[in-house]
């Protein structure tokens, strides 16, 4: 008798080092920290994450520039103070050398000046070592989504800054614009408009020259050097509406 045919070979599978979800790629990190502890809590942070994997770890903005170019991250982690360029440099470079590189900042340091310049360089989010793991897990998916994130104690500190700083603002332009006289401030509302002397004379039915007086009897007065910084206050006063629209009547203010 014929012997048995040989069994089949046994099914081979690539070796996976860790299960990722179905449906979802890997986001590949870039780690740049000069302190190796630091990276090292971090990348042990990130290893609990089957979706997230760090390809490379710099120690300096410019060797972390120089492995995004090599690795193509989806997602770099930078720390703000960094030997030989730091880490709003090594952002501003990497917008360029690897546009597709989201940048994360990861600091201890969570003054306005470092949240700015964050922001400034575009960067995708802004963490504050201090906050909780999972924050950083949540940034790094939002910076790969095309998304942003901001720790909540960032977060707080930008609306602030953006929204006290331009309501207080508003309101220093409104009590400016109330010392003038409601025909002064119809003659800033217009040059807030953008309107010349001489359309401003048409829209008033005065001659050029009084309205040129006006323009310079309002910059005196509220101590403004040219037609610029008049016209930003006036918007920032509210006298200057959508285009179209009539200034205040006199004796009114802002609408």
């Amino acid at each position: 008798m014929p012997p048995p045919p040989p069994p089949p070979p046994p099914e081979t599978r690539e070796p996976r080092e860790r299960h990722e979800p179905p449906g979802r790629d890997t986001i590949r990190v870039l780690l740049a920290d000069d302190e190796a502890m630091v990276r090292g809590g971090v990348r042990a942070i990130l290893a609990a994450a089957d979706d997230i994997e760090v390809v490379a770890e710099a120690g300096d903005g410019r060797e972390a520039v120089e492995l995004a170019r090599r690795h193509r991250p989806d997602v770099a982690l930078l720390d703000i103070r960094m030997p030989v360029l730091d880490g709003l440099g090594a952002a501003a470079e990497l917008r360029r050398a690897a546009p597709e590189t989201a940048v994360v900042m990861l600091t201890t340091f969570s003054e306005d000046e470092y949240i700015a310049g964050a922001l400034d360089s575009g960067a995708a989010g802004f963490l504050l070592k201090s906050g909780d793991p999972y924050e950083l897990m949540a940034a790094v998916r939002a910076a790969a989504g095309g998304a942003s994130y901001l720790s909540p104690h960032v977060a707080r500190r930008v609306i602030q800054r953006v929204s006290g700083g331009r309501l207080t603002r508003e309101k220093a332009a409104r009590e400016r614009a109330e010392a003038l006289t409601p025909r002064e401030r119809e003659v800033l509302a217009l040059v807030g408009a953008g309107l010349s002397n001489a359309e401003i004379a048409g829209r008033l039915h005065l001659v050029e020259g009084t309205v040129k007086a006006y323009v310079s009897q309002v910059l005196a007065r509220l101590e403004l050097k040219n037609r610029v910084q008049a016209a930003i206050l006036a918007y920032e006063a509210g006298l200057a509406g959508a285009e179209g629209d009539d200034p205040p009547a006199p004796g009114q203010g802002p609408r």
